[in-house]
């Protein structure tokens, strides 16, 4: 499956005292990367909910390797892992060129608005997951 890649620039916001990306801000970075992914398959989150439908994280696993700083240009990836009946897996990266900064894997769960409970993804999405 493809790489989706979204630029970043770190803002002082995103750094702490130190200077440095605060270790969640690299979660917030994974999830727009991870909501414009989906966005290049044509699935945005207001349809979703119209069809009472929602995506929430199940679990994440994170790998910190080399800290970003302020003003930093970044480079976010996102790629479908594996889609299973209710969720997905997204194997995710923050770069600084060829430098992996941080690596993860985050599973994104499929569940009804009104009773979070969970649903198996709509079948035309899992076929263009899929690939």
């Amino acid at each position: 499956m493809s790489e989706f890649v979204l630029p970043v620039r770190v803002y002082i916001e995103d750094t702490d005292a130190g200077g440095i990306v605060y270790y969640v801000n690299y979660l917030k970075f994974m999830e727009r990367a991870r909501t414009e992914l989906l966005r290049s398959y044509g699935y945005d989150k207001p349809a979703f909910w119209a069809d009472n439908l929602m995506f929430v994280v199940h679990s994440v696993q994170v790998n910190y390797r080399s800290p970003a700083q302020l003003d930093d240009e970044l480079q976010v990836s996102a790629v479908i892992e594996k889609v299973g009946r209710t969720y997905f897996d997204v194997a995710q990266q923050v770069r600084r060129g060829d430098t992996v900064l941080c690596e993860g894997v985050v599973r994104v769960a499929n569940v009804t608005r009104d009773g979070m409970k969970p649903k198996a993804l709509p079948t035309d999405m899992r076929q263009q997951l899929t690939g």
